[in-house]
């Protein structure tokens, strides 16, 4: 129901984030950098490093530990129940599924939801990408058939109106900075996406076990997309970052809004002086993003939440100290 965006803005904008997105992701890397490098010391210093799959030592389980990690012979032999530690892998691979459909094209705070979708894309570039580390995408325009996998090197892949896409995953620091350049120069356009279709795209073909992040506001039914992301829990860590902006959460009081649905074009007429609409409004945008949570949380993935009219960047680094925090006494989530 939050898909409503305003037809006027209030305030002009800057230029369209393609025509300055070389700048951008130049400050956006100093930002990173400067903020969160300092936080993460080590070679595998993602969001959710992964747990590696070489058998390691064994410990006491802990509320919270994953029971498929159990250690049998041990717990068989002390009658007290083991699971059994892993070695990190020497090389971490790291996908990015970002939803760039229709209703991310809009923001009332400080920036737009698909600037901060490219602002968490090379947050999680530059933090997983050294050491060899790989790091590929799937980007999601709208609904439709998937598009072969292409070079981005030299710029943005030609994505067209019902296209989903795919940059293979590649190593090294210059190849992360094409990836992004190609996440940010991608066009929005019309229609609705599939953000199923999106997800499944990384559980097609088989990967090694790794990272996976999908970025969107998950304003897709959930049932859309909640087998998908219970399916690629099973091989991956993955971490979801849904991305909000302010007034899918509350209608401000301005009298007759007119608002259009950006992936369906509809336009209404809403009178937000009535209280009792507000609160409404209001009550079913909590209850829809409960069921977000929900379904995240029942698929396996940790949960990070973004919003437009807040520094991204302290919510991240405050999201990676937590998740840090609870690896360290045991827990995931």
């Amino acid at each position: 129901m939050a898909r409503a965006a305003a037809v006027t803005s209030p305030t002009p904008r800057p230029a369209p984030l393609a025509d300055r997105s070389e700048a951008v992701l130049s400050r956006l890397q100093l930002l990173v950098t400067r903020k969160l490098d300092g936080l993460l010391q080590g070679d595998y210093a993602g969001l959710l490093p992964g747990p590696g799959s070489e058998a390691g030592e064994s410990r006491e389980y802990r509320p919270g530990d994953d029971v498929r990690r159990m250690d049998w012979p041990v717990t068989a032999r002390t009658t007290t129940p083991h699971v059994r530690r892993t070695v990190a892998d020497r090389e971490l691979e790291t996908w990015l599924a970002l939803d760039l459909s229709a209703s991310l094209d809009f923001g009332t705070g400080q920036w737009l939801k698909r600037e901060v979708v490219v602002a968490a894309a090379a947050a999680i570039t530059h933090l997983t990408v050294r050491g060899g580390n790989r790091i590929g995408a799937v980007i999601g325009t709208g609904g439709g058939a998937s598009a072969p996998a292409r070079r981005w090197r030299g710029g943005p892949p030609p994505v067209g109106p019902g296209v989903l896409t795919r940059l293979p995953a590649r190593s090294g620091r210059k190849e992360a900075q094409g990836l992004l350049r190609a996440v940010a120069g991608t066009a929005i356009q019309p229609g609705r996406g599939d953000l199923g279709a999106l997800i499944e795209m990384l559980n097609r073909p088989p990967r090694r076990r790794g990272v996976a992040v999908v970025v969107s506001d998950f304003l897709a039914p959930a049932e859309q997309w909640a087998r998908p992301m219970r399916k690629l829990r099973v091989r991956h860590d993955v971490l979801a970052i849904e991305v909000v902006d302010p007034r899918e959460l509350e209608l401000p009081d301005v009298g007759v809004l007119p608002v259009v649905d950006p992936e369906s074009g509809e336009l209404h007429e809403v009178q937000t002086a009535d209280p009792r609409l507000r609160q409404r409004y209001a009550e079913a945008a909590t209850a829809q993003r409960a069921t977000i949570a929900a379904a995240l949380r029942g698929a396996g993935a940790a949960h990070l939440r973004l919003r437009t009219d807040r520094d991204w960047l302290l919510d991240m680094v405050r999201f990676v100290a937590a998740q840090r925090h609870a690896r360290t006494r045991g827990t995931t989530r």
